[in-house]
């Protein structure tokens, strides 16, 4: 198996060597804090750069050589510490690698016994170690050999025991470390080390002091070697979180013939203490040599702690000064140099400034940052040992860094500002602090060569000043925006803060719109200007930039017009004619831009001057108003046949405002936009339609309607208003029917024309068409003809005719339509003119009146004595129908640049149906007489649908003569002719009238034909009645025919 064998000696002089890496390692730190303020060789942005770039290097290195200097300095107390642990681990290895523990401790218990007995004290064997937490001391080695036992550590606030010593032959025992401290506050000191073996061996390491609330506890001294060997190391100081660091402890002296001193404990590091850092601990003295060897290397300097960081807007505490190094041991008294003199520690770094507070309060301005504490004073290097008769003095130890200077704090931001109760100007940046002062570095220790002196402790750049506050933006409509707060100054290396930027101007309120009908509307409100932004502030005295000033605020937009009302409509009786449009108010101006702030000036050369801030950007001009239409002319009242009112013009819209100023700076805003007029709106009214004629009385004619009224022309973007519809003319009053027996009936009156449609109005003179002409009025419709009286019957007694019926009334003609109004003309190119109105449609002519039935016929009278009875009257022929009127012809189109279809001719009023035939009178009952023939039917009259042809009547029957005929049926009429619609079918003949005792009946009438449907110039023959049937021998009669269907297209 393989073994590791380790040399405590060898170790030693390590960490000796170490200690002198340390020394070169603060020279170069020292070399290296003069790069963390580098000043820019010129003011242009790349110089500027470079030494940015080059300080924050600067920065980096000096705290990450501050973390391996610390690292250094544990690492060499750790292994100056370690050397006693591995002479114990060299005794362990030794008996581990026996492998017969057993055999091996019978033999030593029969050798041990003598010496055990007599004095108390094994022969051979190691001490046995004390207890951790006791503090007991280690035992002593075997007479003859054994190492000595290492001392257990302290409890709380108890001294760590002190290593056993050894024998003839052997190690001391390490001491065991100091306990944390207790009620005291003060840690524990460590125990020694135990006396190396009378013939060889090597002192036992000093224990670690404890660390303490307050102080920490002293190192223990290093054991002395006392013939051959090397001195323990002292051990370390403990740890002072409130006070100074413990002390080193002393290294052990060498062998008296031969070997070297000890190293002598490092120097507790002090804590962070209150506000400010605490001490650190000495470093402890080197042993001294025998006869021959090098003297001990004194112990570092504890690091002094680091000062608290300052609260908001507090200083920094000042860093703990550092431990002196320890004093380099004497050199052997014939041959040997005197140790190397210990490093003085570092000095803690001064606490950071706090941060000065941001503003809380709206517009308060921010707080002062805080300046850096001071750094801690470095240690003073250890005196370097005197020499031997043929050595020379030892080098002195190096100086110890002073601490840096704690960071400035930066000014706080000032708040925002605000109208609610304040001016709304933006808080002013706090000022930056001051950098702390470096702590001044140690002196180099007396010796050979002086040690070098420690370097001054590095001063960082910071304490920026804090930005001002951004401007309150406006509340109220059209009011300014606050200015920003000016940047905070920098420290005495610090930049200066930015200026706070601008507030916005509020928006302009929009105008009213107008309150009456046809008012203009309200000019719109000017919106307010941009705040000025802040001024930035100025660069540190020594360095730092100055800072930008704010950007101003952008101007408020400027309030919209107000829109015009629209015209009151006109009132019938009062004024027909529409009110005139508003006009629409002027659009406000818009808000000038905020000027943007100062730039901050630097005060140290090498450094720049900030940059105005960039202007506001003007606001946009508010919109011009809408106009308001013109207003409606009133309707003429039905029946009136008055005009209707004209339309009222369109007003015209309001101007835009103008754009605001852009605000002035570095880079200048852009001015606002000029607010835009409307182009569309201010409409012309349209005029009122015209009344209806008023509807004739008694088969008088209708009225003729009134004329549409004309349209409002556009204002100078509106579109002219359409003229109003002509009104209908009125109806033809219908005809009376006939009053007396066969009476034919009245003729029906015409229909009146109908009214005029209105001009259009023009369109606008920047834009706009021209509005469309009214619509001509409907010509009114005939009236319809009277009915004819139904015809007397025969009288009973004489046998005589019935009487035919009267006669249908003419219908009334359709009264013409109206023409159509004149388009409007438009006035703007590219717009077009309005459409003519359309003629209006021709009114339809009144339905004919229809035939009256034709009267029965008389009944004979009796016979007197032998005389004969007389014959039954006829049946009446029924009347005709009359023909329906003729249709109104159409209005033409108005007179303007489109003529619009002519209005359509009115239809033909409908035929009256002709009347039934009266049926024929029977026989005398008592003898005598034949029975009467049944009347003719009536023809239909014509029409756009004609009248049917009325049924003939039906043949008398025989009651009591015996050798009397039977009634013939009367002929149906004929249908009337159709022009455009259905012609009228045939009337039914009548049936033949019964005869008795074997006598024929008689017979039925012919049909009547169809009537002639005219159509697009093409004529359809209506079908022929059929004839009726012949009456039959067994006293029936025949059927009357049916009559013929009318003609109609296929």
């Amino acid at each position: 198996m393989s073994f590791v064998s380790v040399s405590p000696e060898l170790v030693i002089d390590g960490a000796a060597a170490l200690t002198q890496i340390g020394s070169s390692i603060d020279e170069a730190n020292a070399a290296a804090g003069a790069t963390t303020a580098v000043l820019p060789p010129g003011v242009d942005e790349v110089s500027v750069a470079l030494a940015a770039l080059f300080v924050a290097h600067g920065r980096e290195y000096e705290s990450l050589s501050a973390q391996v200097a610390l690292f250094h300095r544990r690492f060499v107390q750790m292994l100056a510490a370690a050397s006693g642990g591995y002479a114990e681990a060299e005794a362990a290895n030794i008996s581990a690698v026996a492998g017969l523990e057993t055999v091996e401790q019978c033999v030593l218990d029969v050798i041990n016994a003598p010496t055990q007995a007599l004095f108390g004290w094994s022969l051979i064997g190691n001490g046995t170690d004390g207890a951790p937490g006791s503090g007991q001391a280690g035992g002593n080695g075997g007479l003859l050999w054994g190492n000595g036992g290492n001392g257990g550590s302290g409890g709380v606030g108890q001294t760590g025991g002190a290593g056993g010593s050894a024998g003839l032959l052997g190690h001391g025992g390490a001491g065991g470390a100091g306990g944390v401290s207790g009620v005291s506050a003060v840690g524990a000191t460590g125990g020694a080390g135990g006396n190396g073996g009378w013939l060889y061996g090597n002192g036992g390491a000093g224990g670690l002091g404890g660390q303490g609330v307050l102080t920490g506890g002293n190192g223990g001294a290093g054991g002395a070697a006392r013939f051959f060997g090397a001195g323990g190391t002292g051990g370390a100081g403990g740890l002072g979180l409130g006070d100074t660091g413990g002390i080193g402890g002393i290294g052990g002296n060498a062998g008296a013939l031969f070997g070297p001193g000890g190293a002598g404990g490092a120097g507790g590091a002090g804590g962070p203490g209150g506000a400010n850092g605490t001490n650190g601990g000495d470093g402890g003295a080197g042993g001294a040599a025998g006869l021959y060897g090098l003297g001990g290397a004194g112990g570092a300097g504890g690091d002094g702690g680091a000062g608290l960081s300052g609260g908001a807007g507090d200083a920094g505490g000042a860093g703990g000064h550092a431990g002196n190094g320890g004093a380099g041991g004497r050199g052997g008294w014939l041959v040997g140099n005197g140790g190397v003199g210990g490093l003085g520690g570092v000095g803690g770094t001064g606490g950071a400034g706090g941060a000065g507070g941001d503003g809380v309060v709206l517009g308060s301005a921010g707080g002062t940052g805080g300046d850096g504490g001071v750094g801690g004073t470095g240690g003073v290097g250890g005196t370097g040992g005197e020499g031997g008769f043929l050595g020379q003095r030892g080098a002195g130890g190096a100086g110890g860094a002073g601490g840096a200077g704690g960071l400035a704090g930066d000014g706080g931001r000032g708040a925002a500002g605000t109208f609610a109760g304040g001016t709304g100007i933006g808080g002013a940046g706090g000022d930056g602090g001051n950098a702390g002062v470096g702590g001044a570095g140690g002196a180099g220790g007396a010796g050979s060569v002086t040690g070098a002196h420690g370097a001054e402790g590095a001063r960082p750049i910071g304490g920026n000043g804090g930005a001002g506050g951004r401007g309150a933006d406006a509340i109220a409509a059209g009011k300014s925006g606050g200015a920003g707060g000016a940047g905070g100054n920098g420290g005495l290396f610090g930049h200066g803060g930015d200026g706070g930027d601008g507030g916005v101007g509020k928006a302009g309120e929009a105008g009213a719109s107008g309150l009456l009908p046809g008012e203009a509307g309200f000019a719109g409100e000017a919106g307010g200007a941009g705040g000025n932004g802040g001024a930035g502030g100025s660069g540190g005295a020594l360095a730092g930039d100055g800072g930008d000033g704010g950007a101003g605020g952008a101007g408020g937009i400027g309030g919209n017009g107000g829109a015009g009302t629209t015209g009151l409509a006109g009132h019938i009786g009062i004024d027909m004619n529409g009110g005139a449009g508003g006009v629409g108010g002027a659009g406000g101006n818009g808000g000038a831009g905020g000027t943007g702030g100062d730039a901050g000036h630097a005060q140290a050369g090498g450094y720049s001057d900030g940059l105005q801030g960039a202007g506001g950007d003007g606001g946009h001009g508010g919109s011009g108003g809408v106009a308001g239409d013109g207003g409606r002319g009133a309707d003429a009242a039905a029946g009136s046949g008055l005009a209707g009112g004209d339309g009222g013009r369109g007003g015209d819209p309001g101007a835009g405002g103008e754009g605001g100023a852009a605000g002035g700076g570095s880079v200048a805003g852009t001015a606002g936009l000029d607010g835009i007029g409307p182009t569309s709106g201010g409409n012309g009214g349209n005029g009122g339609h015209g009344g209806s004629g008023a509807v004739g009385v008694e088969g008088g004619a209708g009225s003729a309607g009134g004329a549409g009224g004309r349209g409002g022309d556009g204002g100078a973007y509106g579109n002219g208003g359409v003229g109003g519809n002509g009104g209908a003319g009125g109806a033809g009053s219908p005809g009376a029917h006939g009053g007396t027996a066969g009476e034919d009936g009245f003729n029906a009156g015409d229909g009146g024309h109908g009214g005029a449609g209105g001009t259009g109005g023009g369109g606008g003179a920047k834009g706009g068409v021209g509005g469309a002409g009214g619509s001509g009025g409907v010509g009114g419709q005939g009236g319809t003809g009277g009915d004819g009286a139904t015809g007397l019957s025969g009288k009973a007694g004489t046998g005589t005719d019935g009487e035919s019926g009267g006669r249908g009334g003419h219908a009334g003609n359709g009264g013409n339509g109206g023409d159509g109004g004149a388009g409007g003309v438009s006035h703007a190119p590219g717009f077009l003119d309005g459409a003519d109105g359309a003629g209006g449609s021709g009114g339809a002519g009144g339905n004919g009146g229809n035939g009256a039935n034709g009267g029965n016929g008389g009944s004979a009278p009796n016979p007197i004595g032998f005389e004969n009875g007389h014959n039954g009257g006829n049946g009446g022929n029924g009347g005709y129908g009359a023909a329906g009127g003729v249709g109104g012809t159409g209005g033409i189109s108005g007179d303007g640049s489109t003529h619009a279809a002519p209005g359509d001719d009115g239809i033909m009023g409908n035929g009256g149906h002709g009347g039934h035939g009266g049926d024929g009178s029977r026989d005398n009952p008592d003898g005598g007489g034949h029975p009467g023939d049944g009347g003719y039917g009536g023809n239909g009259g014509s029409g756009f649908n004609a009248g049917n042809g009325g049924n003939g009547g039906r043949g008398g029957s025989a009651h009591a003569s015996l050798v009397g005929k039977a009634g013939n049926g009367g002929f149906g009429g004929t249908g009337g002719n159709s022009f455009g619609g259905v012609s009228g079918n045939g009337g039914n003949g009548g049936d033949g009238g019964h005869a008795l005792h074997g006598q024929p009946g008689g017979h039925g009438g012919q049909g009547g034909h169809g009537g002639v449907a005219h159509i697009d110039g093409s004529d359809y023959p209506g079908w022929p009645g059929l004839p009726g049937d012949v009456g039959y021998q067994d006293g029936t009669g025949g059927g009357g025919g049916t009559g013929g269907a009318g003609g109609h297209a296929p």
